[in-house]
């Protein structure tokens, strides 16, 4: 038996995933969030045996919350669920220590598969993500690129500074540079061409 926690934004999905995932395999789900500080609550409080998380979701992104579990459980086994995974986002996933990247495309029975792989110490990135992440022409660096995914979200200089630990005029200096890379004249345009692009 091994036992899950899902976090997913997309309440379709995620209710899919958790009535599919135990009719394909031997595992017990015992809770769902929907956003990044609800995943970090609840891996926190029921202490899983594999947490399934989404890269993308609002507030606290997937990378965000397996920052914070780490701290606290740094043995947690981590699932990460995605779209698209840039060279620099998957790095710092691999840096730190999730085991496991899947496509959110996947069938319900090869995600059972893979959680039943990392579940026995191993590791799993499924060839389409790591053929995206190697094919990425992305002229954003990791920080250009964070600080865009943030203020995607519609937060302001100061915000984004607060949250990335930045200072305003790092973040201004980020901004700028992505707005010239993108050829854009609002940050919130970049943003949005950087997604398009699939850049974030």
């Amino acid at each position: 038996m091994t036992t899950i926690v899902l976090a997913d934004d997309e309440v379709l999905l995620r209710t899919a995933l958790a009535a599919l995932l135990p009719l394909e395999g031997d595992i017990t789900v015992l809770a769902e969030a929907q956003d990044g500080a609800t995943a970090v609550a609840a891996t926190l409080r029921h202490r899983p045996d594999v947490l399934v998380i989404d890269l993308e979701m609002p507030g606290v992104d997937g990378l965000g919350a397996v920052a914070e579990i780490r701290r606290t459980r740094p043995e947690q086994v981590i699932l990460m669920l995605t779209r698209h995974a840039r060279p620099g986002v998957l790095r710092k996933a691999l840096k730190l220590g999730v085991q496991g990247f899947i496509s959110k495309s996947a069938e319900p029975a090869h995600i059972t598969s893979v959680i039943a792989t990392l579940h026995a110490g191993k590791r799993w990135i499924d060839p389409d993500v790591s053929a995206l992440a190697v094919t990425d022409d992305s002229p954003l660096t990791d920080r250009e690129a964070d600080v865009l995914r943030v203020t995607g979200e519609g937060y302001s200089v100061v915000d984004i500074a607060a949250r990335l630990h930045l200072a305003p005029g790092t973040v201004r200096n980020y901004l700028s540079n992505a707005m010239r890379k993108t050829q854009t004249r609002t940050r919130h345009d970049a943003a949005r061409y950087a997604r398009e692009h699939d850049w974030l």
